[in-house]
């Protein structure tokens, strides 16, 4: 499936039909995105050895196709930009791309393809938590800087030094999802639905955990397999419990579109405080009018920020559609690692990983990143509404102590 606006690789415009692709940008059209200043700008360097290359694990078939294309977006926006701007090291920055085929042995695959490349300095990984423990063990092996979009907070506290987090992790998603349904809405009585795979347990746990701290109760927690086709036992589960909010992780937007759509058909009309996924583009299209009025924590808020009001417009121009989070992070994790490259001054990934650890006050379309010693850059969450299927900024909740 074409990417609309884009031209990527040699000669084609067809960038999801192969597992691999490399793409350069240097003549391609340069958007009017804020670069952070530090940027070596020199002429770039010509013949062999003349890029600094990154490499890119993502869906480009399975469920998660769509979310891979808004993704690639993404990083390609960034990319055009830091070149724009000098490029790395004097350098243009080259990106690798390899399918992960949205499932863990996918992810591990496409990684270990890319990791066999020694000329890669660092790596964008997955936007989800599941798919990014299944490739740790080899990140750690491989040894050099890993930027990812997953939110379980385990994560970075697996003691692997080269995983950094580009997206708030799920212990700030949980108080937010907290405070906005207990002191915004008012509401005491909940039911938690969560997908069983590593983020949507831990994203219950935390939430559960925060509800107790704010004097709410959990009538109902629970889980369902991913791909499900079918929600109606969760459904009548929800309205026997007795309910009168319902909080939710879903990992993956088709499951958010059957599940709206079957709990508006039998009649759930309690308020719906999600985690970011309820928010993305694609959910949001599957799932309709089914959404409307429902909240979202996200991290990514076109209304938010100054420079997520810039990253907005330069994707509308490219994609022709509003931004979410599946291709924010990973404009933020291409500008930043680009950055932390430039200051560093080299490719060694120790260095690499050293700037990456001093970013403070990096102004990205998710929030400002101040990189914690775990490798968390992001301390905090928008809340936003669905009107109508338009998500409307509310307030930003920042836990960044500094």
């Amino acid at each position: 499936m074409p990417t609309p606006g884009f031209s990527i690789g040699e000669g084609t415009d067809t960038p999801m039909t192969t597992t691999r692709r490399v793409f350069l940008t240097g003549a391609a059209s340069a958007l009017a995105v804020g670069f952070a200043p530090g940027v070596i700008r020199s002429a770039f360097a010509q013949g062999a050895g003349s890029t600094v290359r990154i490499g890119m694990v993502l869906p480009v078939t399975g469920p998660g196709a769509d979310a891979g294309r808004y993704a690639l977006a993404g990083a390609k926006i960034a990319l055009e930009a830091v070149n724009k701007a000098g490029g790395v090291l004097g350098k243009p920055l080259e990106i690798v791309t390899e399918d992960d085929q949205t499932t863990n042995p996918g992810a591990v695959f496409a990684f270990s393809k890319l990791a066999s490349q020694p000329d890669l300095v660092g790596f964008l990984g997955s936007i989800r938590s599941t798919q990014n423990h299944a490739m740790a063990p080899d990140i750690l092996k491989t040894g050099k800087p890993v930027c990812f979009g997953g939110t379980d907070p385990v994560l970075t506290q697996l003691g692997n030094p080269w995983l950094f987090r580009f997206r708030p992790n799920d212990s700030f998603s949980a108080q937010v999802i907290a405070e906005h349904g207990v002191n915004g809405l008012g509401k005491k009585k909940w039911a938690i639905i969560h997908s069983t795979d590593a983020f949507g347990t831990s994203g219950a746990k935390a939430l559960t955990e925060s509800l107790g701290k704010g004097g709410a109760t959990v009538a109902l927690d629970q889980g369902y397999t991913n791909q499900s086709q079918d929600f109606t036992p969760v459904v009548l589960a929800i309205r026997q419990s007795g309910a009168d909010v319902i909080g939710s992780y879903f990992t993956f937007e088709n499951d958010i579109g059957i599940f709206a759509r079957q709990l508006r058909q039998l009649g759930v009309t309690a308020p719906w405080v999600g985690s970011p996924s309820i928010t993305n583009v694609t959910a949001l299209k599957l799932a309709g009018p089914s959404l409307y009025g429902t909240y979202g924590v996200a991290d990514y808020a076109e209304e938010s920020s100054d420079a997520a009001r810039a990253y907005g417009k330069a994707y509308r121009a490219a994609m022709k559609i509003a931004p979410d989070n599946q291709s924010s992070w990973t404009f933020d994790a291409v500008t930043v690692l680009a950055k932390a490259i430039n200051a560093a001054g080299k490719t060694d990934p120790q260095a690499i990983r050293e700037a990456l650890l001093a970013v403070r006050g990096h102004e990205g379309a998710e929030g400002t990143y101040n990189f914690d010693k775990n490798g968390d850059g992001l301390h905090g969450y928008n809340v936003v509404r669905n009107d109508k299927g338009s998500i409307v900024f509310d307030k930003r909740i920042d836990f960044y102590k500094g």
